[in-house]
Formats: structure tokens, C-alpha cells, sequence
């Protein structure tokens, strides 16, 4: 196990990923983790992630000196390295010259964390402190034209500082790097896998429920339904999960739902009727944080009520992941800004009178459909695009209605179909439509109409941390644009979001 220290990175992440491509665990503590948890947790080796502050400001962040003590290998990137100098009694100061971007990184010796790596390769760079001293001990071991300083190494005691990120694409031997710091220098074994999370988090599941009841909301996703099947594994009949017809759904979803959870898994489903309540309560509104919110609430509300029902139960379950938890509320209390809350993070009751169980909560998109096929689930369902908490809601950009919810369900589906026909949907992080707020003038049969306006939204991606517009064939726009504006009445105009992400989200709203 490796234990990385969040001070704040936009690319904090990243380490997990990379040392989690290793097949080697990894997890993420604030700094306020003291010296005696982290020697408790026995991790084999400490990454000090990189950061915005810088080390010589007042309340920058500091993890427990006492960590350079416990004879465990320490890699400092960036603003942990800059950590890692000035504990030890080196001194970091203000650069002249910043640093952003690639660099050319000359490298004295392929050893260490360089072995089997060549003198000179290219680096990402992103700081505006530098190295003046370094600490006793520590030697120089690369440099860039800028950046006398560019890496250290104290292989005494296994400890070693990157001024630049490795776990960054933009560093292309950056992952080889890693590995030598996990598998050389910290003694790894290459023993994580989808097999082996599965037993730990059934065995975890079992010690946290004991002989109590837990409940999920199943809405047919990836996330919800790998949740459902791993808790299904870890406690069998005391899951119970709840699938809440919420009236904002696409076509078909509850019937795939419950013919594959009930019928084929064998899995204790409970269906409850409660469009009506959600389309009461989205009524007039036309704000997305409060749709989230009111969503969030009625969809607890439901599972509690449904609880009442059923003896012992005491867990509610989520199929939340990492990218929700960072983009709601920053994950591990990190600096990152707050984005948007999600329905399953960001719309709970204050006094809910349910524990959270959430088995996927430390992974990503692509950990989860790994794990769903490990778990038996079929290639469509492991495949099937994000959908959103709050669903159809969320792409309506106005206050929600039946005949809104209606239109978009058949714009939505024509979309699908044709992204499938075309071979595209696995290609694709996400495709669908969002039914604006605009009406348009048109011409059908010598006609005027003032109509609706819907935009079709289709991104690439690895992880929804990022996105990029998909440059899908015109001849495959056109044939969705004809097909919607010909079948479904109400619409005149279709338009194509060709928006990234950042500046924009994935989601409108």
C-alpha cells in the first residue's frame, strides 16, 4: 500500500491512478494525518503530493514531520518535495524565473527512481519556488535549463523529490518513474486488481454492517448497479434495493432494471411509484443547484420511508465515485472549488437517519466497469454512458414538465440509436440532448412553427476530470438532426455543443 498526501494538487488524482495502474494500492489522507496513523496503517512507501502554496507562506500546508522518521520511502512532488527540503533544513525561496510548461530534463544517472531511463527526456513543469538549498545528505540527481534543482535523492534513508509532475501524460517517462519508486525502491508487489478489492470490500462491507440492513437506490447506471452486485456479494439478503420510478427517466430504463436485478441476479428489488412527488416538488423550479437539492431530498425522503417498512435497517448505500466527492465538495477537505453537487453528495439531509455505506467511493469510472465485468455484469450495462443522478431533470434547462420530460425522452432515444448504428456509443464518455429554453422559427410544409430548440452534447473522456467535444461525422449529425426534427413533434431546430471541459462542464446544469 502506498499512502498519498493531498496538499492540495490539481493532479493529485492522477498519482492515484498511475499507482493504481501499477496494480498497487494507494490512499489518500489529508495532512492533518498524524505520524502514529500513518505508521498504523504500515503503508510500504509516502507520496507528498504537489500543491498551490507555497512552503514559506504562513499556514501552508504541513503533514507531522515525524513522517521522515519511520524509516518508510518518501516521494515529494512539486510542493512535496519543496515540503520534504524545508523539514529536513534545506531552504526554499521564490524563483526569478517560474516555471510552466515542458522542460527539457537532463538527468545525471539512470538509477533509482531514473533507472532504465535515458540523460535527457522531457518533463511537465509547473512551479514558481525553487531549490535554493538542499538538505544534508540529499544529492542533485537532474536539472532542467531553468531549474538547477529539477530532483533529489537521499537513497540512505529512501527519500526522493520531483520539482516536476511524472504523473502527468506531459511527462512521458513519468510512469516509469513510479514504478521504480513503488516496485524498486519501496519493495511493492503488484497485487491490487479488481479480484482483490472485490475481498477486501466485501470483507470491510461485512465488518461495518454486521447483522443490520442496508438499502441502495438502484437506478440502472454502472455505478448503482456494480454497488448493488458487490453488496449483494458481501451480505446477500440483508440488501435491499429500491428502485424509485422518479418520472425522470428514459425510455425504457425500469423494465431493464427490473428484469435484469430481479430476475437474472436474484437480488431483494423493491419498486416505488413517486413521479408524481418529484414532479410536484420540481415544479416551477428553473435553478439547477435547487433541482439537485430538492432531487437529493425526495430520493432520501423515499429510501427512509421504504426503511420504516423494513426491520434492521440501519445503512443506506451509494454508488458514489471519486470524481463526484471532488467536484461536490473537494475531496479530503482539498482547496478545490465547488463546481455543481451531485444528487447522491450534495442533496443529503442534515440529520439523516441513515449511516452512508459507499463501496466505490475511492474509484474511478473506468476501476468500476473493471469491476462490474469481475462481477458478472453484461458488456452493455458495464458500457452504459454516465447518467445523471438527478436524470432528465438536469438537461432540461427551465423549470421540469411532463410534456418536457416527454419530448426529451424521444429526442434522447433517436440520439442513442443512432450514436449505437454508428458505432460510436462505446467511443463515446457521454452522448445526449438537452432540451433548451429557446424557441426558434421554422418552416415545415409551407408552414411557419415556434418551436423547441434541443442541443446535442457528445464528449470523449477518461474520467469526466476532463472532456473534450467529439468530432463525430457530419453525416452522422445530420442523419440525428432530421430524424429528431421529423419524428418528434415540437422541435424545429437541433444544435451540437462543440464546448470542453474545462471551461465548460459535461452536464448543462
Amino acid at each position: 500500500m502506498i499512502l498519498i498526501i493531498d496538499f492540495g494538487s490539481q493532479y493529485n488524482q492522477l498519482i492515484a491512478r498511475r499507482v493504481r495502474e501499477g496494480h498497487v494500492y494507494c490512499q489518500i489522507e489529508t495532512p492533518s494525518i498524524s505520524a502514529a496513523q500513518i505508521k498504523a496503517l504500515s503503508p510500504e512507501g509516502i507520496i507528498l503530493s504537489g500543491g498551490p502554496a507555497s512552503i514559506y507562506q504562513k499556514g501552508s500546508p504541513r503533514v507531522a514531520p515525524g513522517i521522515f522518521d519511520l524509516g518508510i520511502p518518501v516521494l515529494g512532488i512539486c510542493y512535496g518535495m519543496q515540503y520534504m527540503v524545508d523539514t529536513l533544513g534545506g531552504k526554499v525561496s521564490r524563483a526569478q524565473k517560474r516555471e510552466y510548461g515542458f522542460a527539457k530534463l537532463r538527468i545525471k544517472e539512470a538509477a533509482g527512481i531514473f533507472d532504465g531511463i535515458e540523460k535527457e527526456t522531457r518533463c511537465w513543469m509547473s512551479h514558481g519556488d525553487h531549490i535554493q538549498r538542499i538538505p544534508r545528505g540529499f544529492r542533485i540527481t537532474a536539472s532542467t535549463p531553468n531549474t538547477r534543482v529539477a530532483a533529489i535523492e537521499n537513497t540512505k534513508k529512501s527519500f526522493y523529490g520531483l520539482q516536476f509532475h511524472p504523473e502527468v501524460a506531459h511527462t512521458p517517462k513519468g510512469k516509469r518513474m513510479l514504478k521504480n519508486f513503488l516496485l524498486k525502491i519501496c519493495g511493492c508487489g503488484k497485487s491490487w486488481t479488481m479480484k482483490s478489492f472485490i475481498r477486501h470490500s466485501v470483507n470491510e462491507t461485512k465488518s461495518l454492517v454486521g447483522d443490520k440492513g442496508v438499502i441502495l437506490g438502484l437506478s440502472g447506471g454502472v455505478d448503482s448497479s456494480v454497488a448493488a452486485l458487490l453488496l449483494h456479494r458481501a451480505i446477500g439478503k440483508q440488501l435491499t434495493c429500491i428502485f424509485v420510478d422518479n418520472g425522470l427517466l428514459r425510455q425504457g430504463e425500469a423494465e431493464q432494471v427490473k428484469r435484469l436485478f430481479k430476475k437474472h441476479f436474484k437480488v431483494n428489488l423493491k419498486f416505488i411509484s413517486a413521479k408524481k412527488v418529484f414532479l410536484d416538488r420540481l415544479r416551477g423550479v428553473g435553478d439547477p443547484e435547487k433541482k439537485r437539492k430538492i432531487i437529493g431530498h425526495a430520493f432520501i425522503e423515499a429510501f427512509e420511508r421504504e426503511a420504516r417498512k423494513l426491520q434492521g435497517v440501519k445503512f443506506l448505500a451509494q454508488g458514489t465515485l471519486y470524481p463526484d466527492v471532488i467536484e461536490s465538495r473537494s475531496a479530503f477537505g482539498g482547496p478545490s472549488a465547488v463546481i455543481k453537487s451531485h444528487h447522491n453528495v450534495g442533496g443529503l439531509p442534515r440529520k439523516m437517519k441513515l449511516k452512508l455505506v459507499e463501496p466505490l467511493k475511492h474509484l474511478f469510472k473506468d476501476e468500476v466497469r473493471l469491476l462490474g465485468k469481475e462481477l458478472g455484469l453484461s458488456e452493455e450495462l458495464i458500457w452504459r454512458q454516465p447518467f445523471p443522478g438527478p436524470g432528465l431533470a438536469i438537461r432540461i434547462i427551465s423549470d421540469v414538465t411532463q410534456a418536457r420530460l416527454s419530448l426529451l425522452r424521444k429526442v434522447d432515444a433517436i440520439l442513442l440509436e443512432e450514436i449505437k448504428a454508428a458505432g460510436f456509443y462505446k467511443k463515446l464518455w457521454q452522448s445526449f440532448a438537452v432540451l433548451l429554453p429557446l424557441k426558434s422559427v421554422g418552416i415545415m410544409g409551407d408552414q411557419r412553427t415556434y418551436e423547441n430548440i434541443v442541443a446535442i452534447r457528445a464528449v470523449t473522456s477518461l474520467d469526466a476530470m476532463t472532456a473534450d467535444w467529439a468530432r463525430l461525422p457530419h453525416a452522422l449529425l445530420g442523419k440525428i438532426s432530421n430524424r429528431i426534427i421529423n419524428e418528434v413533434r415540437g422541435v424545429n431546430r437541433v444544435a451540437y455543443d462543440i464546448s470542453s471541459k474545462p471551461p465548460s462542464t459535461i452536464e448543462w446544469e
